[in-house]
């Protein structure tokens, strides 16, 4: 029987916290490194990725150094540099998790859920959204506490902070709302230099050609 090594990872992205949960499926190459799959991760979510992130693996902080030893939470141990780690140097065994933290004022905690290893005809050289569900909280809510508040009043049109909330948030927010094909397209893309990211939740019936 013909073998090809593994040359794709499936792994699983949820949000910490939330009920019901928002969660991303994606599949990615093998030998990507931390910050190819942080761009990743934002570009799923559409996170805009103007805040400090790490990641968390075995006790360990991996990102931007020179970021994080210097604005980190105080006490915090030294961070690890995230391009010089790649997947493949993980135990990758099925179930394997760690964590993501975005932003850390609102504190988005993901927890990343290694699948299972994948041998593609093609070895890939980007990654893609297979799976997802619910949108992602607005940037700047103020973590989940904020969400929940934004949540309440976004549903109480006689609520006296609703107008300039539903203003704030772009005119439209549905925690419902998830589009695996448009994910799709902005993690395929994620990679690319100066990409444009979405300000805001796209609307009913918006074509994703016109992003």
């Amino acid at each position: 029987m013909f073998y090809r090594d593994p040359n794709a990872l499936q792994i699983r992205v949820t949000l910490s916290d939330l009920e019901p949960a928002v969660w991303r499926e994606l599949v990615v190459p093998w030998v990507w490194h931390l910050g190819q799959l942080h761009l990743a991760i934002q570009a799923a979510f559409n996170w805009w990725n103007c805040h400090l992130h790490e990641f968390n693996i075995g006790g360990l902080r991996y990102g931007n150094p020179e970021l994080l030893d210097e604005d980190g939470f105080p006490g915090s141990p030294r961070a690890f540099d995230e391009n010089e780690v790649r997947l493949l140097d993980f135990d990758r065994g099925r179930g394997v998790m760690f964590s993501y933290l975005y932003d850390f004022g609102d504190c988005w905690r993901h927890i990343i859920e290694i699948g299972k290893p994948l041998a593609l005809d093609v070895p890939p050289k980007v990654g893609a959204c297979v799976a997802g569900a619910r949108a992602r909280p607005p940037e700047d809510v103020g973590g989940v506490d904020g969400y929940e508040r934004f949540l309440a009043i976004m549903a109480d049109q006689n609520d006296p902070e609703h107008a300039d909330m539903k203003r704030w948030c772009g005119g439209h927010f549905d925690p419902d709302w998830f589009d695996v094909t448009l994910s799709d397209k902005d993690v395929k893309n994620a990679l690319r230099p100066s990409v444009r990211r979405r300000l805001h939740q796209t609307k009913p019936g918006r074509s994703i050609d016109a992003l």
